[in-house]
């Protein structure tokens, strides 16, 4: 594998960002078009079929992949950092009035994506590390396996 291919660059990262967009809107948004609004419908209408639960598994698949790396690259510390430089940052532009602190609908589409962007800083987080130290990250292998 060429080191660009291992490597991440911007385009990287804005594909990561956006599969992390699609993921967390696709299980909740305040549009009510997620698969929780739409699991939540059915189940009201005695409705929960197969369909559901295949689609709650591949979220729930997605969801894995991005928390554990986002888990295994940043940390416990890392990822209380991330949260809080989001909300710092969150905070910074209703100082600035730039957000509503008062429209929930708002802050919930604003809460959306910074949870998407700390995923996709978890996912391109080790590449990044990478580049500038040259570390690489190893899982732990048990019994020499």
């Amino acid at each position: 594998m060429s080191s660009r291919a291992a490597g991440i660059g911007f385009l990287g990262f804005v594909w990561r960002a956006l599969f992390a967009l699609v993921l967390v809107l696709a299980t909740y948004n305040p549009a009510q078009i997620s698969y929780y609004h739409w699991v939540r419908g059915a189940i009201g209408a005695g409705n929960f079929g197969a369909l559901h639960a295949v689609i709650g598994i591949v979220l729930l698949a997605g969801w894995v992949v991005f928390l554990r790396a986002t888990f295994q690259s940043l940390g416990v510390l890392g990822l209380l950092l991330g949260a809080a430089f989001f909300a710092a940052l969150v905070w910074l532009l209703v100082d600035f009035g730039l957000l509503a602190a008062d429209s929930v609908s708002t802050m919930a589409w604003v809460s959306i994506v910074c949870l998407a962007l700390l995923l996709a800083v978890g996912m391109s987080w080790s590449h990044v590390r990478r580049r500038m130290t040259g570390q690489v990250d190893v899982d732990d292998v048990e019994g020499g396996r």
